[in-house]
């Protein structure tokens, strides 16, 4: 029978690179792989698979229920070594649809505090994103059309933005944060970020892309302000530098931060990859640990080249042109080419998610099939286990 998965055991695997050749403290350095832990501040990850955020549009304003608790905590008993919880909103009107998380009250603190409980007893991390939706918020759940709630009618409630440019055509005007509004949602990811550790979070990340608000103050085609937060780059970039700083200053020193962003807009005049390596650089200054390299989303006709891996050269070139660590995503299915963007310097992280949907179970999989003894927990571990009679 296995013995109970820790992530404590995976420590001693960790290595000192900055020690010269040749001297006592010479030994020799493990491979990275996917299956090798990656210590990030104070805590260690047992392998380089993530759960990457995704939301379910199941819970009551904001209150996270059995659901997420079965869909988070079964991924941590799959294997994985970190779960990381649906873009959770800042505020009430940040949410993408009614059914989004939320953690912009008390409220929703011990709910969330039982599922960390469950994924650490696992011997995975917890981390959560912290988001707001911006002009793409008050919506459909996605299995009814997704489409926009136009009036508190139909139980919709007003949009924000960094200019008064819908989402799409059709979709309501939002409102332009002006400096007061804009000093609001920095106090809303401070508190939020309060809230989530004392829900017991280890890692927080927070949501620049896809479209929603940080996103759309740094893409010029979603960003027309003249102000301080719009214009230039290092304008477009002032907003989400705040909440990056802010946070920073508020998290542990051993406790990581990552930051989610579209790499580029894939349309013409929009965010690039250029300007994200600029970004990032910008944001490692600040503290920042890891950037979650995903793409698109910010208008609805970017032709987007879905393939295979598509994303993961971009979080190589971040990698390289920013030196940061980076976290690659989109369409990372079968274990051997999670390894290979590991083993080949293309990320430091593998975030795996629809993939993870159809099988819970993915990297205990993927450590039978790059030749490990899958780790099974404990009460699984004695029905599998070849020694099982």
């Amino acid at each position: 029978m296995n013995e109970p998965r820790s992530t404590d055991d995976q420590t001693s695997h960790t290595v000192n690179h900055g020690c010269p050749a040749g001297t006592e403290h010479d030994r020799e350095v493990p491979e990275i792989d996917l299956l090798s832990p990656l210590t990030l501040r104070g805590i260690t990850l047992r392998n380089r698979i993530v759960m990457s955020p995704m939301c379910q549009y199941v819970a009551e304003e904001g209150v996270a229920n059995d659901w997420h608790l079965v869909h988070l905590g079964s991924r941590a008993v799959g294997g994985v070594a970190l779960v990381v919880v649906e873009a959770t909103a800042v505020s009430r009107d940040g949410r993408i649809a009614p059914g989004d998380l939320g953690i912009w009250g008390e409220q929703h603190v011990e709910p969330l505090a039982r599922i960390t409980r469950f994924i650490r007893s696992q011997g995975a991390i917890a981390g959560i994103q912290l988001a707001h939706a911006g002009r793409k918020a008050s919506c459909e759940s996605p299995w009814i059309g997704g489409a926009s709630l136009k009036t508190p009618e139909k139980g919709g409630w007003p949009v924000i933005g960094p200019s008064p440019i819908p989402f799409n055509e059709g979709d309501p005007v939002p409102i332009a944060l002006d400096e007061a509004g804009i000093n609001e949602i920095v106090s809303n990811f401070e508190a939020a970020a309060r809230r989530a550790l004392a829900a017991g979070f280890q890692m927080i990340e927070i949501h620049a892309a896809h479209g929603y608000l940080l996103h759309e103050f740094l893409s010029p085609l979603s960003n027309h302000r003249t102000d301080r937060y719009g214009g230039s780059l290092e304008n477009r970039m002032r907003l989400l530098l705040r909440v990056a700083r802010c946070l920073r200053q508020l998290l542990p020193q051993d406790l990581p931060l990552f930051v989610r962003i579209s790499a580029t807009d894939w349309a013409d005049g929009g965010w690039d990859i250029e300007q994200s390596v600029v970004l990032c650089q910008h944001l490692k200054d600040i503290g920042v640990d890891l950037i979650d390299v995903s793409s698109g989303a910010l208008v609805p006709k970017a032709r987007v080249p879905v393939s295979k891996g598509y994303q993961v050269p971009f979080a190589r070139r971040i990698r390289d042109d920013a030196d940061i660590m980076t976290g690659a995503v989109g369409l990372i299915t079968e274990p051997r080419h999670a390894d290979e963007i590991i083993t080949g310097g293309d990320a430091d992280l593998v975030f795996i998610g629809r993939e993870l949907l159809r099988e819970p179970y993915w990297a205990l999989k993927a450590e039978h099939e790059l030749g490990t003894e899958p780790s099974w927990p404990t009460p699984y571990g004695y029905a599998v286990s070849r020694r099982a009679k």
